[in-house]
């Protein structure tokens, strides 16, 4: 049996050193929200470049500005059949087949190019490109660690249909700020989509811990959400101020309170076709396939503040609400039921300075190789900041603008002079910025387990393009992509494991990559490569 999540508390107690502070610590409000990351992003003006035929987007004007004042120079375009790989994979998750690389090449029109990432934009593939960054950060997974012998009763049998709803929302573009809306608070919301109830595994899939009733097991679901959360949209570690205020974030053991008491007032629930509530026993095979693990609001009531953390000392109790150095003055208090639609829109909020930052990152990072903020999680105090805050502000302010259009942001940055450029460059380059901070080259990346996987499929000609359920990675069956298969937090699959698929009883803001000897074994060895190869 998995320990993970015993090793996730241990983590969070270690990162979140105690502290006597129960009440507000004496913030000086005004100067923390001087802090980078709140302060509001400011419109800004292109930069003044030497090479003015060089951008072809205004990222490329920031990135080309930054070049030029650490005197290097862009290197080389790569050639046609680089971009169609790189672009194709970044979009998709799949390889170009010969017979699409051979006529990009051959295409002299002038916009080539931009009809070839129009295409790819529109593919279904696209979506299970994206889905396999959005579930991570989620901590996507069809089972608990804790699970005991056969005993599936916590398992999530259809946690596939979340999957599939992430799938279908990226490939519809819908707005950055109504995904994140969905996800929290779409059973609260009008008008309804009653497909969309589905989102709501997000929260719906979260930790289910034995003996639930009990306080002390509450506060540990509690907190995950909280961690998670706050992570995954905010970038903030908001769970380190369970046990006390933060030690280094303006974030007070209030503020955490107040957030975690919008999910003590909701229930996880398996809500099954007939709009009734599936029985807590069920096993995972006796349950309805069409059965949505999902939230809704029960009781809604605020929590204590418990001294360090201790459900057996409680202390005055606190509105839920929002956090204060996110506020304008005192903390915004949530009025209507769990208050998780109001949570949801305080995040999406145009105010508010971290979530439209935090995406644009993310998808910076998944296009180059490095986010722009090497803590993609974590714009708090202890965060690196950007290597380019200009940029940062300016993809932010009209990722917004644009209805906040995850597509558009991504066409403008594969676009750019900046993304088409090779991976090789000059020595003399090299010898000024040897990590490339400065984005004089593109970053050579390994792929992720699902493309590579996927890629080898492909080539051999056994890839099917179908989804729904979920199937066993190691079923010699199993030919789906690779995002459709099971994920546990009880076992990962070993082959997920050895090529650096996070763990999914946590929060994962960006993977490890790893090139170690197990993995040459398993292509040498493995069932599945050698029946490919046939």
């Amino acid at each position: 049996m998995s320990n993970a999540p015993f090793q996730t508390i241990a983590t969070l107690l270690l990162l979140c050193v105690a502290t006597q502070a129960a009440e507000p610590a004496s913030i000086d409000w005004a100067k923390a929200r001087q802090h980078w990351s709140f302060v509001p992003p400011k419109a800004q003006a292109l930069p003044k470049v030497k090479d003015t035929s060089w951008p072809r987007e205004r990222v490329d004007r920031f990135i080309l500005a930054s070049m030029e004042a650490a005197d290097l120079t862009p290197t080389h375009e790569a050639d046609a059949r680089t971009l169609i790989r790189r672009a194709t994979f970044d979009l998709t998750g799949l390889p170009p087949t010969p017979e699409e690389v051979q006529a990009f090449v051959n295409d002299t029109r002038p916009d080539a190019y931009a009809r070839l990432v129009d295409g790819l934009l529109s593919r279904r593939a696209f979506g299970e490109r994206m889905a396999a960054m959005w579930l991570n950060l989620a901590r996507y997974a069809e089972d608990q660690a804790h699970q005991v012998g056969n005993n599936s009763s916590f398992a999530y049998p259809n946690a596939w249909r979340y999957r599939d709803w992430v799938i279908a929302a990226f490939n519809a573009d819908l707005p950055y700020d109504a995904f994140v809306q969905k996800q929290l608070a779409v059973d609260l919301m009008e008008p309804q989509n009653k497909a969309d109830l589905a989102a709501l595994g997000f929260l719906g899939l979260g930790h289910k811990l034995y003996a639930r009733g009990q306080l002390d097991v509450q506060a540990e679901e509690w907190s995950e959400q909280v961690d998670t959360v706050s992570q995954t949209f905010l970038g903030l570690t908001v769970a380190c101020a369970r046990c006390h205020d933060h030690k280094f974030d303006p974030i007070t053991a209030r503020d955490y309170y107040a957030m975690a008491g919008v999910f003590a007032s909701m229930q996880m629930v398996n809500l099954r076709p007939d709009g009734k509530d599936e029985d807590g026993k069920t096993l995972a095979d006796k349950m309805d396939p069409g059965t949505l693990h999902i939230v809704r609001d029960v009781n809604p009531h605020d929590l204590p503040v418990y001294d360090r953390g201790d459900v057996k000392t409680p202390g005055p109790n606190v509105p839920r609400g929002w956090l204060q150095v996110l506020s304008k003055d005192e903390p915004v208090k949530f009025l209507q039921g769990s208050g998780r639609a109001e949570l949801a829109r305080q995040i999406t909020d145009p105010t508010n300075t971290l979530t439209a930052r935090v995406m644009v990152n993310r998808v910076w990072d998944l296009l180059f190789g490095k986010p722009l903020v090497r803590t993609p999680s974590n714009f708090g105090t202890t965060g690196d900041k950007p290597t380019h805050p200009e940029l940062l502000d300016d993809l932010a302010l009209r990722f917004m603008q644009s209805g906040w259009s995850v597509k558009r942001l991504m066409r403008e940055l594969v676009m750019s002079a900046t993304y088409r450029q090779g991976s090789s460059g000059s020595a003399a380059n090299a010898q000024l910025d040897e990590a490339n901070d400065h984005l004089w080259r593109m970053n050579r990346r390994q792929l992720g387990i699902e493309s590579w996987r996927d890629a080898i499929m492909a080539t051999a000609g056994t890839l099917s393009r179908e989804g729904g359920t979920s199937q066993n990675l190691d079923a010699p069956v199993h030919h789906k992509r690779t995002i459709y298969s099971q994920v546990s937090r009880r076992e990962l699959n070993k082959t997920l494991m050895l090529f650096d698929y996070p763990d999914a009883n946590v929060h994962a803001a960006r993977r490890s990559n790893s090139t170690t000897p197990t993995q040459k074994l398993y292509v040498m060895n493995s069932p599945f490569i050698i029946e490919q190869s046939k």
